[in-house]
């Protein structure tokens, strides 16, 4: 097995020692900034997964986001039947949103991919995979060059998270109201 086989299993078995290690990172982590550029990937082998390279151009974020549901604005007037319900269900998923903040933050930058690195009660931990497209050793390697050629593709909801959150991974038969747009079949698809 290669070194990266094992760094995977690590993080997917989750021994007495990695737990531990783990809460002592996170207690430092709460009192860091919400979004922070980070050297080096958390998770080395995931990050090479969905394709950072240890190159010029290439830099890693990392994100905290609140955890838990959402309500909707307390309404004064009318009937109270009506306000009784208050629960506010979105339409992204956390890690599309923690890819939209960094994006934000980072206007120059394009965002390739991302993956969710820890949690704790509050809060959840991503880590944001940035391309620079003009940079020159960007252009002109083989895996990154398309996304010199993309602007804004997170906010256009081309990344694989939001893409998860909007149904399409999957195709077929149960997919009928998903393509070509949740909003053309009046969400009937969710």
């Amino acid at each position: 097995m290669g070194i990266y086989k094992y760094i995977k299993e690590a993080h997917r078995k989750r021994s007495k020692e990695f737990i531990l290690f783990e809460r002592q990172r996170l207690i430092g982590w709460r009192k860091e900034n919400v979004i922070l550029k980070i050297a080096k990937p958390t998770n080395i082998a995931r990050a090479r997964e969905l394709g950072y390279k240890a190159k010029m151009g290439v830099s890693v974020a990392r994100i905290k986001i609140k955890r838990g549901g959402k309500k909707t604005p307390k309404v004064m007037g009318g009937r109270s039947s009506k306000h009784s319900s208050r629960k506010f269900v979105m339409g992204k998923n956390f890690q599309t949103i923690a890819e939209e903040r960094v994006a934000k933050k980072f206007i120059n930058l394009e965002v390739l991919n991302s993956y969710k690195i820890a949690q704790d009660g509050k809060s959840y931990w991503f880590e944001v995979i940035l391309i620079d497209p003009c940079r020159p050793e960007i252009i002109n390697d083989k895996d990154l060059k398309w996304i010199c050629s993309e602007r804004g593709r997170v906010h256009r909801g081309k990344t694989s998270a939001a893409r998860k959150g909007r149904g399409l991974r999957k195709k077929g038969e149960g997919t009928e109201k998903i393509r070509p747009s949740l909003r053309a079949h009046k969400n009937l698809g969710k």
